[in-house]
């Protein structure tokens, strides 16, 4: 929760300027105190009142306004937040913000702002991919600015595409894993993530995989990156924009995920598997297109080597966290993997019971080790990861991992 955090939100003009207001009242629904900071386009979508409605407080739009009474007052309110979100965060504000032009309030603010800062970006699709802004987005990741979003999907002008700004139950969940208790332990330590699925092919056309997306291997590796931590990511296939600030290694198939990782575990001092990795493969892989014929087809697998059990049966192991998702008997199979391939932790959740996991934004874990065991309620899994970050980083501090 953001129990008496200062939110300084900052409203750019866009379409997506409505789901601003919700966001506010999330904001404060989880005990943050929020300001609003308004560009002149943006009261064009929203009128300030509403803001001020939400969130308790005056809402400032000019330089002027903030500044009456006090010659210093855009200063006083830059100083008074304890986070910086700007959301929705269009091309033309983070263009401004990229380049140090503090030509209006909030461009101002940004730049007098010593707190930490997220934008929410939210634009057209193609105004997303254009290179001046890619390159604008490079540049205030070098200055440290987070970025929430922005989504795949349908945009308010009939196309689709990644432009779409965050839900604000997810950028309320974001800021609540990046702004909550600070993590301590992991920083400057080597951690090795592996995440999404493996794709085994059959032929040139085909191959098995399973439903995993990968969110929530990436949303680990982003919350041990904001825990300080060196993080180096093993990914299968996946639709998801890298993380910021970690190593990333690109495999497809099972065999290869093995080798990755394996030629990596040995100077980590911490492996988070949370990949989904196929434990079978075809013994052959054929070189011409499979035709479709009559009767039944056979094919016949191998089994694969298992990542969890080769790291943890190292001579000189890293701490290692395997997941399970289970259909049924998930505590069962759970332990028993815990107990059967020496892991420091596993984390269990439940799939194909419409509670999240695969295929969702959300997800829910119980999580155990020898002598202990804590569950986690379903829940942004960017949200999950900081809590999962945070129980790994007092299990590695833990003079007895028993």
């Amino acid at each position: 929760m953001m129990i008496d955090k200062r939110v300084l939100l900052g409203v750019s003009g866009g379409i997506a300027a409505y789901k601003a207001a919700e966001l506010v009242r999330l904001l404060r629904a989880q005990g943050a105190e929020v300001r609003v900071v308004m560009t002149e386009s943006a009261v064009q979508f929203v009128s300030p009142l509403t803001f001020q409605a939400l969130s308790g407080n005056p809402v400032y739009i000019s330089l002027t306004e903030v500044d009456a009474g006090n010659a210093m007052g855009h200063i006083n309110l830059a100083r008074w937040a304890d986070v910086l979100l700007i959301a929705p965060a269009t091309a033309n504000i983070m263009a401004k913000i990229a380049h140090g032009l503090a030509d209006d309030l909030l461009s101002t603010l940004y730049l007098a702002a010593t707190c930490p800062v997220y934008v929410a970006p939210a634009m057209n699709q193609a105004m997303w991919s254009k290179p001046v802004t890619q390159e604008n987005i490079a540049k205030l990741r070098q200055h440290g600015v987070g970025f929430i979003g922005p989504e795949q999907g349908s945009q308010a002008c009939g196309e689709i595409g990644l432009g779409r700004m965050s839900e604000p139950a997810d950028i309320c969940a974001y800021l609540d894993a990046s702004t909550g208790s600070e993590v301590q332990g992991l920083q400057g330590l080597r951690i090795l993530v592996s995440a999404g699925p493996t794709r085994e092919p059959l032929d040139p056309v085909r191959y098995l995989t399973n439903r995993s997306s990968g969110k929530m291997g990436y949303a680990v590796a982003n919350a041990a990156i904001r825990a300080g931590a060196h993080v180096t990511l093993v990914s299968g296939p996946v639709a998801l924009p890298p993380p910021v600030g970690c190593e990333l290694i690109n495999v497809e198939t099972a065999g290869q995920m093995y080798e990755a990782v394996m030629s990596r575990a040995t100077v980590c001092h911490v492996y988070i598997g949370t990949a989904a990795v196929a434990d079978y493969s075809p013994v052959v892989v054929q070189a011409e297109k499979i035709k479709k014929q009559d009767g039944l087809l056979s094919i016949s697998f191998q089994k694969n080597k298992d990542i969890l059990a080769a790291v943890a049966g190292l001579d000189a192991p890293p701490f290692t966290v395997g997941f399970a998702a289970e259909t049924d008997a998930l505590e069962q199979y759970a332990r028993g993997k815990l107990e059967q391939k020496n892991l420091d932790m596993i984390a269990a959740n439940w799939v194909g019971r419409e509670q999240g996991g695969f295929d969702s934004e959300q997800n829910a874990l119980h999580v155990f080790w020898r002598g202990g065991e804590k569950k986690f309620p379903l829940m942004e899994k960017s949200a999950l990861a900081g809590h999962l970050i945070e129980l790994i980083a007092q299990r590695f501090q833990s003079a007895d991992r028993a």
